[in-house]
């Protein structure tokens, strides 16, 4: 592990818990001026260089890794004949997005048109396009939607297989379009998928925005520093706490702290530090600085089960490619060339679809890979089975479950409580998913090169069988949201300011802060929240109306010796 030492760093303006898609853009972000000092505090040790970031393919070496994962499960789902779901979230520079799968995917237009229905003044599609498109750089669709010089190269997903053509060739037989740009005009038809990589290599928070930004003298990575508790002065928060090397540290902020630990994390956060329902922090006797009952409420996420089929013949499916002598080609061919399926992202065919007419956009997603995935050794890998599947989700579910501390201990993990398919809309939604799947592949010319469904199977027709199905097999894409909801309800957490109601100087700035899941995967439209939560952070801080904290109340409490770690 190589060490780089820099100036240290007393009283930063801002502190940003954690460096993953909304924390480390916001990190950057407010170091670009040069007028600022910024602190970015990250749990995880390995960095922008760690082995398995870079190659897209990756991140299934990754997803059940402790080295750069949480690792944690849910509770005991009554939803699902209780099964403990896993879920994944990034402890490495750069967070979830430098563990993902890649996908480039913004959502719908209505998704944050309902936002601002909901109470989120002023996070309307049409003022949150213009940070989309900031954060991107493309040559994909055109100048009203999309980004030519920001930060995150996006690009198409390349047709390993000539499985891709017959699938959409299918897709079309049943009337969906092909749609060269899904993040333009309408999400709906089929498409390869757009992903954040770049001559063969991932795009990530750590490579595109903090690599570049830690030349700065004024912006600081603390990489391993767990942040166990907020510092507050009455209602106003004035630092941190973490640990880090084994020692607890503390440090003070001149101006603001943004939380950005994730919607699994910023909740525990809060909580641990007084934050929250009343009622749940004295079941942990945490004294309570502020009442918010909405923390920690309105988990959500994108669930649903892997449909599967086997070709009658060889050169469709990846399987081949991804063992023995086959990968040993596909290898060197990423080493020398970047090319190969190693230098693309996962389910790298999309379909968005409707569960039925007369609604407005697609409510359907379908994920297609031309293999499958077994799990060995807690790494996910190609199967030997020659064959396909479509992970068929629901785009907006309605049903919401919880994210709650279990204990004061800052290093145990919380109660993740997901309740997917508690809805009637839900059910008859995620239903119709499998149905739709199954009514591309039913046609020529994909139709003619399947052997068999291998799952659930062809046994398996009625809507109760398959809502079976659905519930023994489904899971998540990893896309945890919602649970310290924007909004000015009794159940919500932060403003449309990102402000946390009733604190001074604390921001939240992930996925937590969505009222509802969007449409599509959460990497983009949380580095979306983060470039907005910069500006909104700059321009108060340039306003007399919002004052600093004291220099002589913002020195540590305990010695900052500030390290940018590369690994």
């Amino acid at each position: 592990m190589d060490s780089k030492q820099s100036t240290p760093l007393h009283a930063p303006d801002f502190i940003v818990i954690g460096s993953g898609s909304g924390g480390g853009v916001v990190a950057a972000r407010l170091s670009e001026s040069g007028k600022y000092k910024v602190l970015c505090l990250e749990a995880g040790t390995r960095g922008a260089g760690y082995i398995w970031t870079r190659p897209p393919v990756g991140g299934g070496m990754m997803i059940e890794s402790p080295e750069v994962n949480w690792c944690q499960f849910a509770q005991p789902n009554p939803d699902l004949g209780g099964r403990r779901v896993y879920v994944a979230r990034g402890k490495i520079l750069g967070g979830s997005s430098a563990i993902n799968g890649l996908i480039f995917n913004r959502g719908q237009r209505l998704d944050y048109d309902a936002w601002e229905r909901m109470g989120c003044t002023g996070w309307s599609y049409r003022d949150v396009l213009p940070y989309f498109k900031k954060l991107e750089s493309t040559d994909i669709g055109t100048d009203d939607y999309r980004g030519r010089q920001g930060p995150m190269k996006v690009t198409t997903a390349s047709k390993t297989s000539p499985f891709y053509d017959l699938f959409m060739q299918s897709a079309q037989a049943v009337g969906l379009p092909l749609n060269p740009d899904y993040s333009g005009s309408t999400q709906h038809g089929v498409a390869m998928a757009q992903i954040n990589v770049w001559k063969g290599l991932r795009q990530s928070t750590a490579t595109q925005y903090l690599e570049p930004a830690r030349k700065r003298p004024n912006l600081t990575i603390l990489q391993g520093a767990h942040v166990t508790g907020l510092l507050f002065e009455g209602k106003r928060c004035v630092g941190v706490r973490y640990r880090r090397n084994g020692a607890m540290e503390e440090v003070r902020a001149r101006r603001e702290v943004i939380l950005s630990a994730g919607a699994i994390g910023s909740p525990q956060l809060l909580e641990l530090s007084g934050i929250g329902n009343p009622a749940i922090l004295a079941r942990h006797g945490i004294p309570v600085v502020h009442a918010l009952p909405g923390v920690g409420e309105n988990l959500r996420d994108h669930f649903g089960p892997s449909v599967q089929w086997k070709f009658n013949r060889k050169g469709l499916s990846l399987c081949d490619r991804g063992r023995g002598w086959g990968l040993v080609r596909e290898v060197l061919s990423y080493v020398f060339r970047r090319k190969g399926f190693i230098s693309q992202g996962l389910a790298t065919l999309r379909v968005f679809t409707r569960s039925h007419e007369g609604i407005e956009q697609s409510d359907i997603a379908l994920l297609v890979n031309p293999f499958m995935i077994e799990v060995r050794n807690k790494k996910r890998l190609m199967s030997p089975i020659n064959g396909f599947f479509a992970f068929a989700q629901v785009q907006r579910p309605e049903s919401a479950g919880s994210s709650h501390i279990q204990s004061a201990d800052p290093l145990a993990d919380p109660a993740i409580h997901y309740r997917f398919l508690a809805t009637e809309k839900d059910r008859r939604t995620a239903v119709m998913a499998v149905r739709r799947a199954r009514e591309i592949a039913a046609v020529a010319p994909l139709a003619d090169v399947i052997a068999e469904e291998l799952q659930p199977g062809a046994q398996v027709q009625s809507d109760e069988d398959i809502l079976a199905f659905i519930r023994r097999a489904g899971n998540t894409t990893y896309h945890p949201v919602g649970t310290c909801k924007m909004g000015q309800d009794p159940m919500a957490v932060v403003d449309p300011s990102l402000r946390v109601h009733g604190i001074a100087g604390l921001r939240i700035a992930d996925c937590s802060i969505m009222p509802m899941i969007i449409s599509g995967n959460t990497s983009i439209p949380a580095m979306m929240i983060g470039e907005r939560c910069a500006d909104m952070v700059l321009a108060d801080a340039g306003r007399p109306a919002f004052p600093a904290v004291p220099a002589s109340t913002a020195v540590p409490a305990t010695q900052l010796t500030p390290e940018l770690v590369h690994h």
